[in-house]
């Protein structure tokens, strides 16, 4: 029975000091609340004036003694405490304590120090009797800053050791590449961050300038040698890209070096907020391959954007899209009295809501469930609403999904924009801006020779109507790019999940190239080309350099930590029915005119006769509702004739042409 009593005791004693053990862990505490500061700086005031007393007291210097000690001392303590309250400097996380925290210490216990003095001057002044000698206030006042900063530094010290020490086993290694304000700002904020990402060995100095220092109580390391080789040297895991200066070419290359080399780099954009910390750290993000692709930032005409969109009701169709989304947010900047968001995917359309009910609370939002397909639904939109502005997104645009189901491909990008386009002119819209595709030039596919056939329809329009009324004319343009990174359908979020998954990354031929925009870079163009469009244009957007997909493939591999072909496998499948090995913006007989936009330029296009396009559409659509998919692509060959099937069922019809 004793022993079992014995043991049913050392149970609950273990119990009682496993629970105060994890009540007291350190590494869950992250901050000290600002009662417990307050009370431990109070606690120093009172160990401060103990000291002084006892200081002065050996000195035999002669105390005036009008006054008890305790009130003397009591009243030294209040006072200090007060101006703790007035200056709130207990109210900082101290482990993240900085210069600024100090001098608002130094002037709290400063300005405590007059307070006493000049109470004390007062005393004598009207009673002859002093509280306080001038050296006792001086050096309490000396001996107040110092201990309280002392604490300050402590706390910070525990801090930085603990955490660094409980966490250093998951830490990654990194040099920052960099060593001007920005460099040290990242760096400051990553040795600040909880829980720690990365531990800091080192700066690159891309000049080669400030060798043998340190910063950081790191070493500044002299470029001399190739990046990778600096990272092996100071056993770093990782580069974190941290200079402000550097070229695109430049980081292209030290990437793609560092990458081979089987090393991670990490990036972050310019830092704006030098005061929040923990904004700057959780910028320090993983390369992303739209940071390799980068061009330089585009310039938009704010001025003309505000006076196109200010105070006017826009109507964006695929609002819930990735493109019709970011032209929303765009939008949304210039203080629209309306906008009007149009889709047919509710639950997108939803988050898409929820994302941007705050982002301006001046604007009026409309979320319109409906299929632009249909006339009538289309119409109840304009009646209702009267938009002034018109971004049409909506489309279908996977290549293989519309090359099965050209009825479809027709139904949605061809009889849509000309349900809108139609209603546009009907209700007086002032633009009406089409958002279409490379894929549109000289298509090998169904999906880009309907989009080709939406050019023309709206160009026939602008122009079929331009005799009537010049001032209520809705102009219509159209805005032409290439593949959009990270938008639904691009490349990059396919590959990311068959990376995640093991692979293999599947790539339809090796030779493949594309061209390639960020969707905010693409959607702002969108924008300016609507503002400089007179009606009629066809503009062109500068894609910068193609890319080969398979490059990309590898690059987005490297990134993710493995090595092509050995980690993940690039598995070739054969081109897709439609698909071409190269992208065009430009039709083989046109040519371009420059605009005041360096990135855009306007297609001078072949004419086509405006009175027969609307009568081939409307056959087309016909044919769509009713006939073979044969028909239709054969219809839709006599409206573009440039379009050559290619890898397609369709290519017979070529043949016997």
């Amino acid at each position: 029975m004793k022993n079992r009593f014995k043991q049913a005791q050392l149970k609950q004693i273990k119990k009682v000091v496993t629970t105060l053990s994890t009540s007291l862990d350190l590494s869950k505490l992250a901050y000290l609340p600002r009662w417990v500061v307050l009370s431990i700086d109070i606690c120093i005031l009172f160990i401060s004036a103990v000291c002084t007393f006892f200081l002065l007291k050996g000195l035999t210097l002669n105390i005036y003694e009008d006054v008890s000690v305790p009130f003397r001392y009591g009243l030294l303590v209040a006072v200090n405490s007060l101006f703790f309250l007035l200056f709130r400097t207990f109210a900082g996380i101290i482990r993240h304590s900085t210069f600024i925290d100090a001098i608002k210490l130094l002037v709290s216990t400063f300005f405590g120090f007059g307070t006493l003095l000049l109470i004390s001057s007062t005393s004598y002044f009207f009673t002859s009797n002093k509280i306080y000698l001038f050296a006792e206030l001086l050096f309490n006042f000396v001996l107040n800053f110092s201990l309280l900063l002392l604490f300050r530094i402590l706390v910070k010290s525990v801090f930085e050791r603990f955490f660094s020490k409980s966490q250093k086993y998951n830490l990654i290694t990194a040099l920052v590449y960099g060593s001007d304000a920005n460099a040290i700002a990242v760096a400051n904020a990553l040795k600040s961050e909880v829980p720690s990402r990365f531990k800091l060995v080192g700066f690159i100095s891309p000049s080669n300038k400030g060798i043998s220092k340190t910063i950081l109580d790191v070493p500044l390391i002299q470029k001399n040698k190739r990046i990778p080789v600096l990272l092996r040297s100071y056993q770093a895991q990782a580069l974190i890209l941290a200079d402000n200066q550097m070229g695109i070419e430049d980081k292209r290359f030290i990437v793609d070096d560092c990458l081979e080399a089987g090393f991670k780099v990490f990036t972050l954009p310019l830092i704006s907020d030098w005061e929040d910390q923990k904004e700057i750290s959780r910028k320090v993000q993983t390369l992303k391959i739209e940071d390799l692709l980068e061009r330089k930032p585009i310039v938009l005409d704010k001025s003309k954007i505000e006076q196109q969109l200010q105070k006017k009701r826009v109507l964006v169709t695929g609002a819930a899209g990735s493109i019709g989304s970011e032209i929303v947010r765009q939008v949304l900047a210039f203080e629209p009295d309306e906008i009007i968001l149009l889709d047919q995917a509710e639950t997108p359309l939803h988050h898409l809501s929820l994302e941007i009910e705050q982002h301006n609370p001046s604007v009026l939002i409309h979320l319109v469930i409906k299929d632009i397909r249909n006339y009538a639904a289309m119409e109840k939109v304009f009646q209702t609403y009267l938009p002034q502005k018109v971004y049409h997104a909506a489309a279908y645009k996977h290549v293989p999904l519309m090359e099965k189901n050209p009825d479809q491909a027709v139904l949605v990008n061809v009889m849509g924009t000309k349900n809108l386009a139609d209603l546009s002119v009907k209700y007086k819209v002032e633009k009406f801006v089409m958002v279409s595709t490379d894929k549109a030039v000289n298509p090998s596919n169904v999906m880009g020779a309907s989009k080709r056939i939406a050019e023309k329809y709206v160009q026939s329009l602008f122009h079929a109507q331009r005799p009537f009324s010049a001032d209520g004319v809705t102009k219509f343009i159209t805005t032409r790019f290439g593949n959009v990174l990270g938008s639904n359908g691009s490349v990059v979020p396919l590959f990311s999940k068959q990376i995640a998954e093991g692979g293999p990354v599947t790539i339809t031929h090796p030779e493949i190239i594309r061209y390639f925009m960020t969707i905010p870079e693409a959607c702002q163009l969108v924008l300016e080309a609507g503002v400089m469009g007179k009606g009629g244009e066809i503009f062109l957007f500068d894609m910068g350099k193609p890319v080969r997909i398979i490059d990309l493939a590898k690059k987005m591999i490297r990134m993710a930590g493995f090595k092509p072909d050995i980690d993940i496998k690039i598995a070739i499948t054969g081109l897709r029915p439609g698909e071409k090995l190269y992208e065009e913006l430009l039709h083989n007989a046109s040519k371009t005119l420059p605009t005041y936009h360096e990135k855009i330029t306007i297609a001078q296009e072949p004419t086509s006769d405006c009175k027969r396009i609307p009568m081939m559409v409307d056959e087309l659509i016909t044919l769509a509702q009713t006939g073979s998919n044969v028909q239709v692509v054969q219809c839709m060959k006599e409206i573009v004739p440039e379009f050559i099937s290619n890898n397609s069922e369709y290519g017979v019809l070529d043949i016997t042409a």
